[in-house]
């Protein structure tokens, strides 16, 4: 991967990369493996930036990591250029491995499909969604891609089905912290992180609300852990009292990311079908 810059004012080029939000682990590996070019010639970092000199930067290549098992099967892609791919993926899938799903997982099906490509890029996850909830994630082609993305706010909407009639909107504002009896499950403890949930309700049906949720901080589990602190979880949400004998994962989907793209500075709207949770709605 390769970025071209004009230079405008005097200036050390370790300064520059550090100023442009090169990391010191991004810069490391640059020196490794890639490459700094100042007006056609090779330099350093020590290298003294003048007015009109043209840099290139050269990324490292990335090897994915051993453990990863490339996965072709279709991607629903809904968004792709040089630095990142946003995906749909489906409920029962992990983003990533893990010790009880060791592949399958997003990123394999990703790295998949990237091997077809003949893309010789390691992804990383940017967003991510438990196992058994469906929607949109968003992974960058590169870690220096991935480690600007950290910098970047990055908003995300979901929809629900939950038991009962939730308020017509509201702000959920309860702190998360780990359960003391399980390494997996979340609850809401006064000792944890705070974790602010916007919702508004779309529909009510037979016992059931139709619920559109902002994520305003982006702790784990927090919409469960959320909506069955307020007396409505999740329908098909096991964990959090959703329990349903039709839905063994929970109705839960991320159907909208927007942010600011990080190369090309401009604002991206992502969304996925909404009909899926709908459809559901309407059925149950």
């Amino acid at each position: 991967m390769k970025f071209t810059f004009n230079i405008t004012a005097p200036e050390m080029l370790r300064t520059f990369l550090q100023r442009h939000h090169f990391s010191k682990r991004t810069i490391s590996a640059i020196k490794h493996n890639g490459a700094l070019i100042v007006n056609g010639q090779t330099v350093t970092v020590r290298k003294q930036l003048v007015v009109g000199d043209i840099l290139e930067v050269y990324l490292a290549d990335e090897v994915p990591s051993k453990r990863l098992k490339p996965y072709r099967q279709k991607l629903n892609i809904l968004f792709e250029d040089d630095y990142l791919i946003i995906i749909s993926k489906p409920a029962y899938q992990n983003c990533a491995p893990s010790r009880d799903h060791l592949h399958y997982s997003v990123v394999e099906q990703v790295l998949g499909y990237l091997n077809e490509q003949q893309q010789d890029i390691n992804p990383h996850i940017v967003t991510r969604l438990d196992r058994n909830t469906s929607g949109i994630v968003m992974l960058a082609k590169h870690g220096f891609i991935h480690h600007l993305m950290s910098n970047i706010n990055i908003d995300k909407k979901y929809l629900c089905i939950c038991q009962g009639k939730t308020e017509r909107d509201g702000l959920i504002n309860a702190p998360i912290a780990r359960h003391p009896e399980s390494i997996i499950q979340r609850c809401v403890n006064l000792s944890g992180k705070i974790a602010q949930t916007r919702f508004k309700r779309l529909n009510y049906n037979r016992g059931y609300s139709l619920c559109e949720i902002t994520l305003l901080t982006g702790r784990t589990h927090q919409i469960r852990v959320h909506f069955q602190y307020i007396g409505h979880p999740i329908v098909g949400d096991h964990l959090y009292g959703g329990k349903h004998k039709d839905y063994q994962h929970q109705l839960l989907r991320c159907v909208q990311l927007s942010f600011l793209h990080p190369i090309e500075k401009k604002e991206i709207v992502i969304k996925d079908k909404y009909d899926a949770i709908e459809t559901i709605f309407n059925m149950i």
